[in-house]
């Protein structure tokens, strides 16, 4: 049976369609529907429930090396305050999960991790870690919502003057209307936008709270529909599409979080032998059609690929999609063929991210 987050309650109130997701009963969308909560984010600003999302502390003396030897990115520079991103491999190369670090000491850890994969991620961490430290799942403990679009710091800027300026950094013990709360620059719109987590008892406060005071700015709740299309337009892999167990994150294009130069971590030596036969690339689809996952690409009539995840842009106005395709047939331009329910529909693959925010 899923879980209901800690505004589960409002957003049925507000009218929001609820579906299943991950474990969750989240919203998909509200009445004013999929591409009106994705305008809002790109043009003004949206309110994401994501209470879902896991949360686990790794500390003690031994967390900074752990941390290394746990993910294949570096996290030795990494000072106080900042996020990093991370994919966690198992030993064969393949992804566990991808996440985020956010270093509260050099003995302090909090790991954003996704919401499906949050039992395994915290049994896979206790099962490697080494020395002393400690694992702790504080996932349901914690309400958190995603404040995104251009309008974002203007909103969070009437209800506080501690803000974390650098993207992917954060502050704790951020007082909002007498709220305790943890503000970090990140997101998963490819916008300007911050993601607060507070106790449960206080995310529907939260919620309304934002949501009261961002109505002069267009702010307008947001659900998984819009997450979506969002974040596909962005270019950012979605666990269980662009990234598996079977799926190392060199082919999911993701070579700045892998550091091969590390001495060691979980799955380097996975990653090596499986090397980057194929890779993670934009398709524009120019014909007639949505490919969504699961469809075969074709060049030349031979399958070079498969398509991870797809959707109609709105903020592109052309069907859009992601593929992992083989290394020999990635340059930007190629032509191809996606073949979707028997229909064989041209597109040419692009460069990632499709949409990037006019700064």
């Amino acid at each position: 049976m899923e879980k209901k987050t800690p505004i589960y309650d409002r957003h049925v109130e507000l009218k929001g369609r609820m579906v299943p997701f991950a474990g969750y009963m989240l919203p998909v969308q509200y009445e004013t529907g999929v591409i009106t909560e994705h305008n809002a984010v790109r043009n003004t600003c949206g309110l994401f429930d994501v209470s879902h999302m896991g949360q686990i502390v790794i500390q003690g003396s031994d967390a900074l090396e752990n941390m290394n030897m746990l993910l294949t990115n570096s996290f030795t520079n990494m000072s106080d305050g900042r996020a990093r991103y991370s994919p966690m491999c198992n030993p064969e190369g393949g992804t566990i999960d991808d996440l985020i670090v956010f270093r509260i000491s050099k003995d302090k850890y909090l790991l954003g991790v996704n919401a499906a994969n949050r039992d395994k991620d915290f049994d896979w961490i206790k099962g490697n870690v080494k020395g002393n430290v400690e694992v702790i799942d504080i996932s349901d403990d914690i309400a958190q919502v995603a404040l995104q679009g251009p309008n974002s710091y203007d909103i969070l800027r009437k209800l506080t003057n501690n803000i974390p300026e650098k993207y992917y950094s954060f502050l704790e013990n951020v007082a909002i209307d007498g709220i305790n709360c943890f503000v970090s620059k990140t997101g998963y719109t490819g916008e300007l936008g911050y993601e607060i987590s507070c106790s449960k008892e206080d995310g529907v406060r939260l919620w309304n709270l934002l949501l009261d005071t961002g109505r002069d700015f267009g702010l307008i709740p947001c659900g998984l529909g819009a997450r979506d299309t969002l974040r596909l337009e962005a270019g950012m892999p979605l666990y269980g599409h662009e990234l598996s167990e079977d799926i190392s994150p060199l082919e999911a294009s993701l070579d700045f979080a892998v550091k091969m130069d590390k001495e060691d971590f979980i799955g380097k030596e996975g990653i090596r032998k499986k090397g980057a036969n194929r890779r993670r690339v934009g398709l524009r689809i120019t014909g007639r059609g949505i490919a969504r996952e699961n469809c075969d690409v074709f060049v030349d009539g031979k399958k070079v690929g498969l398509t991870t995840s797809g959707t109609h842009s709105p903020t592109l106005g052309y069907p859009i999609a992601m593929a992992l395709v083989d290394k020999d047939h990635t340059e930007t331009g190629t032509e191809v063929v996606v073949s979707v329910r028997g229909r064989e529909i041209p597109a040419v693959i692009c460069d990632l991210p499709f949409y990037t925010r006019v700064k």
